[in-house]
């Protein structure tokens, strides 16, 4: 590493480069340093200036070595007295010795296998040394400090220095293999001089009527902030920047829909709806009838609908959905649901076929990788999938379900027009935009009707679109990343329902909970038992299911049938361990979490749920909700082998809460946006992923971006901000 006095020089050239000049082009970095920042994103100059530290720590203020005390983290400005380095005889470790001094006293400093020290740091050289202060042999030590060097005998005069890595508040940043804290601060602040050519996209009123300081200072302050006060300006001004952004985003993709594009016009037959809630098995609640009432309203829209449906999990999704499709079938169209896995798909198969099976001249179909299935007549049959494909395309099937099968390019239809995906973040952004983009075969029939429509320039109409979702979405998230969506939500439970047990297991407790599942198994119940990974990992201390599937089939319960599933098996394979579960057939089923979703076992009674630290609260609630579905008490166990007060304080909020809503607030509030939403999936940068627990910036955001479309629609008058846009959209998906 180079003194800070060539550190200064380069600053002071006057050579700028582009911010899209590529990170391999910048000084101190070459091809080979260039692949480990990749790693971290950074792609290009541009990434790393807007690169933000993930945390601060404060040593601005300089500590007098006489005021030095154990356990504390300093930040000294000393001159070296002596320094060396020697190679211990007994460990044969390099052993780099210094003592340093200011006006107030003297400190002995100590690197381990540092030899490369000495190099740097010498005699009568005046630096900064930052670290803790440890006692070795009674005596106070400064262990393996980081150092900057901030003048020699002969340097300029000390009000010409600059400190980078001391005396100031220090920004630490996410590293990886051989990049550093320290090398990422040295970059960011010699190349900040390239601040001058980011342009200010916000425009002027935004900026001045909520008080935000300008980009430029922003970028200086959020990786080398004066103060903490200037720091939390820098974040409200970068956060809003994105949460601004995105807002416009959505706002826009939703007046593009409704302005825009067109779809089929589904009228509402109340006579119809109402004769087959009036012949369910159940009533439906408020929220089910509600939502299906939405539903119903935006399918006589002239242009795509777009709602998300939440529910908790047994909340009734599946009902709502069937009034729907019921609607679009009567109307003549086609409806295609598509679930994440084949069990979800099955369970929808069988559901629609029960719910809708007193429907006259109705055909469902299931398509899924390993097979192809019709319902007609009240009759569940197999059938070839080439004869599926051909009747799909002809009209003669009105509801398929499938996986993303349903997404190849041999899948047409003749006149899709309601398309529901479950557990739609499950699916990659490209899938799902790929079903809602068919170019559809529009028949004579319908031809005149397109043609009807004078502002539609081509036969293509896009499908209504119903996401459902059993994961419920705290509200802050939902205005970030559904802003485009209508929402309903199902939060009513089916009357009869009784509460699920819940109750932490420590690891004492273990062989109690064995003989309990051996009762229910008498009483003829069944049970899961859910493990979070399906082998042993050497670096993860946590039981896998295959190993657990061994020791409960062999040890633990050799006189019970105990089976073992997880998504590896083949799906001829998968869908003989479901059925013999479902069947009786299987008393303990051993499995990951890809029984989350789509499992409906009225008799299963027991959820056991091994390294239940390693769940999130909602996904535990999710897989809670697989049991309690029946007429029995059901029972869910948390173990955990890690009872710390952190991990027990977060299950006993399961224990407590059975609002599946209230859950998903508790698990954002605990574990943050970016493991609640999955920070690889987002791309998001943590600075952004903290604004997504602030309700009020969130509104601020909303607010300004629909004040200004209004203005300006097409942001004509604002061309960096629809640059900057662009920009965004192409790197972050948010579906």
């Amino acid at each position: 590493m180079r003194n800070l006095r060539v550190q200064v020089q380069i600053l002071s050239g006057t050579n700028f480069m582009k911010l899209s000049v590529p990170i391999s082009d910048i000084p101190y970095v070459g091809p080979k340093t260039a692949t480990r920042f990749e790693r971290l994103g950074i792609k290009t100059l541009r990434d790393l200036l807007f690169y933000f530290p993930k945390r601060y720590e404060d040593y601005s203020a300089i500590t007098p070595i006489a005021k030095a005390k154990k356990g504390e983290k300093v930040c000294l400005r000393a001159k070296i007295l002596t320094i060396q380095t020697r190679r211990t005889p007994r460990k044969k470790m390099f052993l780099t010795e210094a003592i340093i001094e200011d006006d107030s006293g003297a400190l002995a400093v100590i690197w381990f296998n540092q030899p490369f020290v000495t190099k740097q740091l010498k005699k009568g050289c005046l630096a900064l040394f930052i670290g803790s202060v440890q006692l070795n042999k009674k005596k106070l030590v400064l262990s393996s400090p980081s150092y900057e060097l901030i003048a020699e005998p002969e340097a300029q005069p000390r009000s010409q220095i600059v400190s980078i890595h001391g005396n100031r508040i220090i920004p630490i940043y996410r590293e990886t293999y051989k990049i550093t804290s320290k090398f990422l601060r040295l970059l960011v602040w010699i190349n900040l001089r390239h601040i001058e050519e980011i342009e200010e996209h916000l425009p002027p009123e935004i900026i001045k009527r909520n008080g935000l300081i300008s980009l430029e200072q922003a970028l200086k302050e959020i990786h080398f902030p004066h103060s903490f006060s200037l720091l939390n300006q820098a974040k409200k001004r970068l956060s809003f920047d994105e949460l601004f952004l995105i807002r416009i985003y959505l706002e826009r993709r939703r007046l593009i829909r409704e302005t825009k594009e067109r779809s089929f016009n589904i009228p509402f037959d109340k006579n119809l709806v109402q004769s087959f809630v009036e012949n369910l098995s159940f009533k439906l609640t408020n929220d089910q009838k509600k939502a299906a009432w939405q539903i119903i309203k935006d399918l006589e829209k002239p242009y795509p609908m777009q709602r998300l449906l939440e529910g908790d999990v047994g909340s009734g999704k599946t009902v709502v959905a069937a009034i729907a499709s019921l609607s679009v079938i009567h109307a003549g169209y086609q409806v295609a649901i598509i679930a994440p896995t084949e069990v979800l798909a099955r369970q929808h198969f069988n559901q629609l076929s029960k719910d809708l099976k007193k429907i006259k001249n109705i055909t469902i179909a299931l398509l899924v990788s390993a097979e192809a299935r019709v319902f007609k007549s009240q009759r569940s049959a197999k059938i070839k999938k080439e004869k599926l494909l051909k009747d799909l395309i002809q009209g003669k099937i009105n509801i398929i379900i499938g996986t993303h099968a349903l997404i190849q390019k041999n899948v047409k239809f003749k006149n899709l027009a309601f398309v529901v995906v479950d557990e739609q973040h499950r699916f990659g952004v490209e899938q799902r935009a790929r079903l809602l983009n068919y170019e559809l075969s529009i028949t004579n029939e319908f031809k005149s009707e397109v043609r009807s429509r004078k502002s539609e320039a081509n036969s293509t109409l896009h499908p209504h679109l119903l996401s459902m979702s059993a994961t419920p979405i705290p509200r802050t998230l939902s205005l970030v990343f559904y802003g485009d969506l209508n929402i309903s939500q199902l939060k009513e439970m089916p009357k009869g329902r009784k509460k699920i047990d819940t109750k932490i297991i420590l690891p004492k407790e273990r062989q109690e909970v064995y003989r309990f599942i051996r009762k229910e198994v008498k009483k003829g119940h069944q049970t899961f038992v859910i493990c979070p990974l399906i082998e042993e990992s050497e670096i993860i201390e946590t039981r896998a299911a295959e190993k657990e599937f061994e020791r409960l089939s062999k040890k633990i319960f050799p006189d019970l049938r105990v089976a073992l599933l997880h998504g590896r098996k083949k799906s001829a394979e998968k869908k003989e361990i479901m059925a013999n579960f479902v069947k009786k057939k299987t008393d303990i089923l051993v499995s990951t979490s890809v029984i989350e979703v789509g499992i409906d076992v009225p008799n299963a009674t027991i959820m056991m749920i091994e390294g239940s630290e390693r769940f999130g609260l909602a996904q535990l609630h999710q897989l809670r909700g697989r049991v309690g579905r029946g007429k029995h008490q059901s029972y869910c166990f948390l173990l955990t082998e890690m009872p710390t007060k952190f991990v027990v304080a977060r299950l006993k909020a399961l224990v407590k809460i059975e609002d599946g809503f209230k859950l998903a607030e508790k698990d954002l509030a605990i574990r943050g946006p970016g493991d609640f939403i999955g920070r690889r999936q987002s791309g998001i940068p943590d600075l952004i992923m903290a604004s997504l627990k602030n309700i009020d910036l969130i509104n601020l955001a909303k607010e300004e971006a629909t004040l200004l479309l209004k203005k300006d629609p097409e942001l004509i008058n604002y061309p960096l901000l629809k640059a900057k846009l662009q920009q965004m959209a192409s790197k972050i998906h948010l579906e």
